[in-house]
This record gives structure tokens, C-alpha cells and sequence, in this order.
């Protein structure tokens, strides 16, 4: 099963951190539910490219920036299993 919905989740979290942000004032900043964007950084919902837009739009950033944050923390969580297996053997 993909890992994309906790890291882009993980990337949200890290981006509204940043900003100083609460849940409801991403949600205020993206139009969206505060309900919802928890959902999101739980990655426990999936984001629409409409809602990717939204949340891009409210941090300042292009979707492509954003969605290359979540592939980042991606690259990042595969590599630490690869150096924990690596350890392990």
C-alpha cells in the first residue's frame, strides 16, 4: 500500500509548522474544513487536485512544490528502512 497519503500529510504538517499555523487557520487560508485537514496530515483522507491547489495556493507555493515535499519526505522515510534493514543484517 502507497505510503503518499502519510507523507503528504507529513509534508502539510511541515509546511503549516513553518507558517506558524493552527489546523483551522491552514483550513481559514485553504477554504477548506479543519476537520478534514487533520484528516489530511493523518494521511486518513486523500487529497483532491483540487484541494492540492488550494493548500499550495495558501502557503504561497506551486503544487508542484508541494507535491515535491511530500515526494521528498518520501525519499527520505524509504532510504532510513533501506540503512535500518542494512543495520539489522
Amino acid at each position: 500500500m502507497s505510503q503518499l497519503p502519510n507523507h503528504f500529510g507529513l509534508a502539510l504538517r511541515h509546511l503549516r509548522e513553518q507558517k506558524g499555523w493552527s489546523q483551522e487557520a491552514l483550513a481559514e487560508h485553504a477554504d477548506l474544513n479543519r476537520s478534514y485537514v487533520g484528516e489530511l496530515e493523518r494521511g486518513q483522507a486523500i487529497a483532491s487536485l483540487l484541494t492540492i491547489e488550494k493548500l499550495a495556493f495558501a502557503f504561497g507555493v506551486s503544487v508542484t512544490t508541494l507535491v515535491s515535499h511530500a515526494e521528498r519526505i518520501s525519499s527520505s522515510q524509504t532510504l532510513k528502512g533501506i540503512e535500518l534493514t542494512a543495520i539489522a543484517c
